[in-house]
């Protein structure tokens, strides 16, 4: 305010000091109060959202084998060979762990023709007897070596033949017989079950026609056990 002795400029330069010293109050008040961050009015995103949006979006599901055999060309050239050797391990580990886990039987990597606890129990009751049908293979190589030793001996050429045609009828009777004791066993465990007699009697019949090292899933049960 001008007083009327005082001058225009010092009026004006006392407005200016007392403006200034209202402004440096104002800061030495804010300086003991917490500075406040406007909200950003949505969540933080997580770990996840944002590596997700970074990527970009996720490309669809091959269609055809060509297509995924394009698409893992294409990621094996963008690898070094460090990395290749790397995700080669992985995968080889990867298939070991899923055959392992398809030789105890779990089911989640078991064939459809050996899934279910109707097929587990079929072999395991195949398992706790000796089959003369698991003879077969070897049998039929023994029939074939003897063969082509004795070819140049025709007097013997027969023996070989009559040898694997009584090993034939010997799996047939054996066959019949198995798939019927197979079929009541589950039939008292599981009467409602649909499978049939018969695909049960044949899954049975190739089960015993293999040598216990080479079935699929390995056997849970040894010869004579209680099933």
């Amino acid at each position: 305010m001008k007083l009327p002795w005082q001058k225009a400029d010092e009026s004006t330069s006392e407005a200016a000091e007392s403006v200034v010293d209202e402004s440096s109050g104002d800061d030495a008040v804010n300086l003991g109060k917490p500075v406040q961050t406007p909200g950003k009015g949505r969540p933080t995103p997580s770990r996840r959202e944002a590596q997700g949006r970074k990527r970009g979006p996720v490309a669809p599901a091959p269609m055809t084998r060509a297509e995924a055999r394009t698409r893992r060309k294409e990621l094996k050239n963008s690898m070094s060979k460090e990395e290749r050797k790397a995700a080669s391990a992985e995968r080889r580990t990867q298939a070991n762990e899923r055959r392992e886990l398809m030789m105890q039987g779990d089911d989640r990597y078991l064939p459809i023709r050996d899934k279910g606890p109707v097929k587990a129990y079929v072999r395991d009751l195949i398992d706790a007897k000796r089959h003369v049908s698991t003879m077969f293979i070897p049998v039929a190589v023994a029939v074939m070596v003897f063969m082509f030793v004795t070819v140049n001996m025709p007097q013997l050429a027969g023996i070989p033949m009559l040898l694997l045609l009584a090993m034939v009828i010997i799996m047939g009777v054996e066959g019949v017989l198995t798939g019927r004791r197979i079929n009541n066993r589950v039939r008292e465990r599981w009467p409602d079950t649909t499978e049939t007699g018969f695909r049960l009697g044949w899954y049975a019949f190739m089960r015993t026609t293999q040598l216990r090292r080479m079935r699929i899933p390995r056997p849970r049960v040894k010869p004579g056990d209680a099933v």
